[in-house]
């Protein structure tokens, strides 16, 4: 991978997408969420400063846990002056959604035991169908096996 020489100090889309291994329409996609910034040259075209790099590595590593975007964006914002997240900054907030991954992680175990016991009929009255009917929910609004759209 090419090395963007320490004295240039903003990158294309181009070069950021290249350098984080996302693609620009996802860095794009950042850039309207507020997860990443950029200004404008006088030609309209995109700059960001290298710092976006890291704060793409931190939207990317909190994705593959599993942290909702909007979540990320939140914890980003919260940050003094809209600065780019750090070590401590990570731990900080890794920390916080530690128990909503508890919890996650949890609820998936939960799922996959219970997997066996759906048979995919589609049956909504299934007290025990963990997938289509958790609790037979359907159960106590409606009778019938199929739900009206």
């Amino acid at each position: 991978m090419p090395q963007i020489p320490e004295k240039i100090h903003e990158l294309t889309v181009g070069q950021l997408s290249m350098r984080s291994g996302v693609a620009v329409s996802a860095l794009h996609f950042y850039e309207t969420k507020g997860l990443i910034s950029s200004r404008r040259t006088s030609g309209n075209q995109r700059r960001y400063s290298r710092d976006a790099l890291r704060r793409v590595a931190f939207v990317r590593a909190a994705q593959r846990v599993g942290i909702p975007l909007a979540d990320i964006g939140e914890a980003l914002s919260r940050l003094p002056e809209g600065r780019t997240p750090n070590r401590e900054d990570w731990a900080l907030l890794s920390e916080a959604w530690r128990s909503e991954l508890d919890q996650r992680i949890e609820q998936l175990s939960d799922l996959r035991d219970r997997l066996t016991d759906c048979i995919g009929c589609g049956c909504l009255s299934m007290k025990t169908c963990a997938l289509s009917n958790p609790d037979d929910v359907f159960g106590d609004r409606m009778t019938g096996s199929r739900l009206a759209y």
